[in-house]
């Protein structure tokens, strides 16, 4: 697990490889993250975007944008936290992700940017 602290946000990645949805033959490997949110703030914020940089190991570099995670713009208050996972596909056996979400705070409507810690994501049988 990584994890970063960015404008008392603590983020934290877990990432886990899918063999049943990979196809290595095919070289198509595909990877599940959970991200946990906590809001150490004393004022509740909201997920508005997110900004993702997704790098093969053969140098492919893909951008992923848009709004909020996984269908929803998550509104945490202080002291509250917000878990959720997704996935990516990488073209090789190891690859690596990082990027930033666009918070509000919701008091003063003020954005701000956290960013999100580069974690990797490598097929397990790379590891030995």
């Amino acid at each position: 697990m990584v994890k970063k602290v960015t404008e008392g946000i603590t983020i934290s990645v877990e990432t886990f490889y899918q063999p049943d949805y990979s196809n290595p033959v095919g070289s198509e490997f595909m990877f599940a993250y959970r991200i946990t949110i906590e809001n150490n703030n004393t004022f509740p914020i909201k997920l508005l975007r997110r900004h993702w940089y997704i790098i093969d190991s053969n140098g492919t570099h893909r951008e992923v944008e848009g709004e909020g995670v996984v269908g929803v713009q998550p509104l945490l208050a202080s002291g509250e936290s917000y878990q959720y996972v997704s996935g990516s596909n990488l073209r090789t056996e190891l690859g690596k992700m990082y990027g930033t979400y666009q918070m509000e705070n919701q008091l003063d409507k003020k954005l701000f940017e956290v960013k999100i810690p580069e974690f990797q994501m490598i097929v397990p049988f790379k590891l030995n």
